[in-house]
């Protein structure tokens, strides 16, 4: 997942607010009534038709359709709005990481829309190695490194978010044991060391 700020706001204004976006839901057509699209919601339709009567499109419903149902149109349009990946990620990290300067530094710089260059789900083993850039890190990599070690010895996944801000990228890991650790360096630094050749990046699981 990579989540990039929209400046084309008025003015060039950035908020968790104006980065929001309408809920959206798959179309759905009622099978044996062709001709009106229904807002799709797991197993059934925001009107409560049950999924095993529907087909699913793969486009997304639009409430504003000529086609659409009226009662999913009104239940889809008060719907809450999605948050953007910077809100989401400032959430977790005041639920998930310890109070200290980074943490501080890294919550302003998501309001601030800081882009999220990567954030996902996967192996501790083949995300530290491909992934996680940790030999550019120069502040907190020691127990972000750990938390690493750690998961890769015990065969397990971690989760992985990127941050780039002004400059610097901030590097989140999220293991097993619920707690998240944040490391920093410069956006451009160097690796500590020249990697060998990079094989085939492993496969991958995006987070939403």
């Amino acid at each position: 997942m990579t989540d990039t700020p929209d400046t084309g706001a008025p003015g060039g204004a950035w908020s968790f607010a104006t980065a929001r976006e309408p809920a959206g839901f798959p179309a759905a057509e009622v099978e044996g009534v062709p001709g009106v699209e229904h807002a799709g919601d797991r197993n059934r339709t925001l009107c409560g038709i049950r999924g095993r009567y529907l087909k699913l499109f793969l486009h997304h419903f639009q409430p504003r359709g000529l086609a659409s149902c009226r009662t999913c149109r009104v239940l889809a349009e008060a719907a809450p709005s999605r948050l953007c990946g910077q809100e989401r990620l400032h959430d977790l990290l005041l639920q998930e990481a310890d109070d200290g300067p980074l943490r501080t530094d890294l919550l302003a710089a998501l309001r601030r829309g800081g882009r999220i260059a990567l954030w996902i789900t996967g192996p501790a083993k083949d995300l530290t190695r491909f992934h996680s850039r940790i030999d550019r890190m120069t502040q907190g990599a020691g127990p972000a490194a750990e938390a690493l070690t750690a998961a890769a010895v015990a065969g397990a996944s971690v989760t992985l978010a990127r941050v780039e801000d002004t400059g610097r990228q901030y590097l989140v890991v999220l293991s097993h044991d619920g707690r998240a650790r944040i490391a920093r360096g410069a956006a451009d630094a160097a690796p500590a060391a020249s990697p060998g050749p990079s094989p085939t990046a492993p496969d991958r699981e995006a987070r939403p």
